[in-house]
């Protein structure tokens, strides 16, 4: 996971920027073996238990599409106020659409 406010701000400045109802996607390719990821959910989404449970989702979708990504990747993943109301599947389609947008599945991005 990013935690440091230099690679988030990597990310807002140089960062590709994806969008959906659902989420934001920010992507920024690096050197590094593995993809970083970090999430954003802000508090106009919720208290405190709504935003927490929307990051265990999120982390739970991407836990289950590690296998499929590309390696060499830091990802913001800013989830947005539909979310609260969305169900897995629909989440799981949004993620899905915008990392494959944004290049992080498989060969390079055709956007």
């Amino acid at each position: 996971m990013l935690t440091r406010p230099q690679d988030f701000a990597a990310i807002q400045e140089r960062g590709a920027s994806r969008s959906h109802p659902l989420l934001i996607v920010r992507v920024l390719r690096t050197d590094l073996e593995t993809t970083r990821f970090a999430l954003s959910t802000g508090r106009r989404l919720g208290g405190a238990v709504v935003r927490n449970r929307l990051r265990r989702r999120l982390r739970e979708v991407l836990r289950s599409m590690a296998p499929s990504l590309q390696a060499g990747w830091d990802v913001l993943v800013i989830a947005r106020p539909a979310l609260v109301e969305a169900d897995h599947d629909a989440l799981v389609g949004a993620m899905h659409r915008l990392l494959g947008r944004a290049g992080v599945f498989g060969g390079p991005s055709t956007t």
